[in-house]
């Protein structure tokens, strides 16, 4: 028989529940910055004497990579952890980021989506056949209990999501204004982010039903 969930349990749940749901909007905090800075440009600002001209992407850029740190920072604040994904997005923001703010040239932090999606689907696409768990299954496999066929077709759905999502930003850099791939940068984060959530709840929810019919049983 299951046992019932005790006061603390339930506040547990709920704390954690918050501090994943504060983690999600932190997530977009960079991007959305990025994006805001960006249409400012050419706009100054005065303060106490001191005057600022928004310079473009080039301002965007610096505020990214200030609004990353700071992504990383609240993570760490709410989970006490960090996982590897994120300090690779660090990694990536403030080498891309820093290249084109020495170089001046904005083609380093427009590849900077490419390279940090293709980098991820060649991981995620080796542990398919590299150890006994594929990644997703390392990452959520205490959470939830899956058939391995599922964990599969799971970790290929972000394989492929990583390699149209890397494919997509040099479409889009190379095809379109500048302007048009800020714009892009924004939107197709959340677009692509709200697809690939629920094709992993298609994919995996079956599962989670049966699993909890069987702990019922139990």
């Amino acid at each position: 028989m299951k046992a019932l969930a005790q006061p603390g349990e339930k506040t547990n749940g709920n704390s954690r529940s918050t501090a994943e749901s504060m983690k999600q909007l932190a997530e977009f905090l960079p991007i959305a910055l990025f994006f805001i800075v960006y249409q400012l440009k050419g706009t100054s600002i005065e303060l106490a004497g001191w005057e600022y001209t928004f310079d473009g992407i080039f301002s965007a850029t610096a505020v990214l990579m200030g609004a990353t740190v700071a992504q990383v920072a609240i993570t760490f604040a709410l989970t006490r952890t960090l996982e590897k994904r994120l300090l690779w997005l660090l990694l990536a923001v403030m080498v891309f980021g820093g290249a084109t703010l020495v170089f001046r040239n904005q083609m380093f932090i427009q590849w900077k989506p490419t390279i940090f999606n293709w980098v991820l689907a060649l991981v995620f696409g080796a542990s398919q056949y590299i150890g006994d768990k594929n990644l997703m299954e390392r990452t959520l496999g205490s959470q939830i209990h899956l058939p391995k066929p599922v964990w599969g077709k799971l970790n290929l759905l972000w394989v492929a999501n990583f390699v149209i999502v890397g494919g997509l930003n040099l479409v889009v850099a190379y095809g379109y204004s500048e302007d048009t791939w800020v714009s892009y940068k924004l939107y197709s984060s959340i677009g692509f982010t709200l697809l690939l959530t629920i094709l992993t709840a298609l994919l995996i929810s079956p599962h989670l039903k049966d699993d909890q019919e069987q702990v019922a049983k139990e």
